[in-house]
């Protein structure tokens, strides 16, 4: 190389660490005045504020604040709220295990239902049971997010229930000794009599019906169970139900897609400051069953993942609506000794496709976001359509199971979906036929 050339890329060298040595120092001190700014501001406040404030109160409002211009993501998570968090991400709490809703005629609490193998269902819990007090406090009236947090605790330490039982017209008290409980995030079609999950449609047995609620560190295992059972009732194809699943952790979606796949890109994500991540497929699929996907508006974020991925390499189709549109990373950086913690978007989801999932803000109903179903498999179900499967399906979810009013009802989305998997069927007919004329000819 030229000796000129050589001291010019030395120079442009040089030149680039002043600038950057530079950027960092200015950068330090914009910080530094930002920080000072921050600390005077909260020391008036404290200090000269016509009434006394809290300063952790302050101190968790300016940190919240911090996020609100970013994405709705985003956020500070305080320490009255991190434990709630870390449970619900885990998937398991000590609480008494039951199911609780508000009756929007009356007020009261109500149990939907108790989860089999849990203190609530030991101590005989019965759907419809009202709540009337969580210890000293009168549950009538409150919040059910508040009620739930009182009847969360420490495992090992009782909770006392006030109970009304309107079938028998009596009011008792039941002391019920908490537990770790492990929330279920893969359930079948109704219950069975021994509180196992009967993972057949009952409409047509022949098809398995799985519902993904939500993707937790179990998620896999207890799809692989149910996927055993549906083998094991000999079915011939297979309906996986993600409408209303919010989503969850990010392997627990790539690890349901890659049990139905043997090769390909699962999902690959983009950063701002990191190298793109791709995910591929390992040759672990369970057998090539028909399979069609249900979701709807409110399948969001790993529930879209993996619909995406299975409708781009064709292994499914996909019945149903528009999915939410929650294409986005987050990375949840621990403060304060891990008290408190900040949920922070720094990535966004693509499909095998390329195709981003993410909803932007500026983004229309024309755009490519979501997950679209398939030509043909698009199944609009609102008003009393939609309230009439909402009731089906939470009769079919109470435990000891009840009597059916139409056990044999299918809501609109879910009987396309049994066609999709019959059209399957019958598509895969003729290719049976000729691979057992050429097996003869052979």
């Amino acid at each position: 190389m030229p000796r000129n050339n050589l001291h010019l890329l030395v120079a442009v060298g040089l030149l680039s660490l002043v600038c950057y040595a530079r950027a960092r120092s200015v950068n330090r001190v914009e910080y530094g005045r930002m920080q000072k700014t921050f600390s005077d501001v909260l020391f008036y406040i404290e200090h000269y504020y016509i009434r006394p404030v809290d300063r952790r109160q302050v101190f968790e409002a300016a940190l919240q604040g911090m996020t609100e211009p970013l994405d709705e993501y985003s956020t500070y998570i305080p320490p009255a709220k991190h434990s709630f968090f870390q449970e619900t991400l885990h998937q398991q709490f000590g609480g008494i295990g039951i199911q609780v809703t508000r009756n929007e005629k009356t007020g009261y609490l109500e149990i939907v239902t108790p989860m089999v193998g849990t203190p609530a269902h030991r101590a005989g819990l019965m759907p419809g049971d009202i709540i009337l007090r969580i210890d000293e406090h009168d549950a009538v009236g409150v919040s059910l997010e508040q009620a739930v947090l009182w009847m969360r605790g420490p495992p090992g330490k009782p909770v006392k229930l006030r109970l009304r039982r309107p079938s028998q017209q009596r009011e008792f008290d039941v002391v019920i000794v908490r537990q770790v409980i492990h929330v279920p995030t893969v359930l079948g079609d109704r219950y069975n009599e021994d509180g196992t999950w009967n993972y057949t449609l009952e409409a047509d047995p022949r098809i398995g019906y799985i519902r993904v609620v939500s993707f937790s560190q179990h998620t896999v295992e207890e799809l692989r169970k149910a996927l055993d059972a549906c083998l094991e009732a000999k079915v011939q194809g297979i309906i996986l139900d993600l409408r209303y699943n919010p989503g969850g952790l990010l392997q627990a979606a790539i690890d349901t897609s890659d049990l139905f796949l043997t090769q390909g890109v699962i999902v690959s994500t983009r950063y701002r400051r990191q190298q793109e991540q791709v995910f591929r497929a390992r040759p672990q699929a369970y057998p090539d069953l028909p399979l069609a996907v249900l979701v709807n508006g409110y399948s969001a974020s790993a529930s879209e993942i993996v619909a995406a991925c299975l409708q781009d390499h064709r292994r499914a189709i996909i019945v149903g609506q528009r999915t939410f549109g929650k294409g986005s990373v987050q990375e949840l950086f621990e403060l304060e000794g891990s008290r408190s913690a900040l949920k922070l978007t720094i990535g966004t989801y693509h499909r095998p496709s390329g195709k981003n999932i993410h909803r932007f803000p500026d983004m229309g109903p024309e755009d490519t976001w979501g997950v679209l179903p398939d030509p043909g498999y698009e199944v609009p179900l609102e008003g009393q359509e939609l309230e009439k499967a909402l009731h089906w399906r939470r009769q079919r979810d109470v435990f000891p199971p009840q009597p059916q009013e139409d056990p044999k009802y299918l809501d609109p989305q879910l009987r396309r979906a049994v066609e999709a998997v019959r059209s399957q069927w019958r598509s895969a007919r003729p290719k049976a036929a000729q691979q057992a004329a050429a097996a003869q000819g052979d």
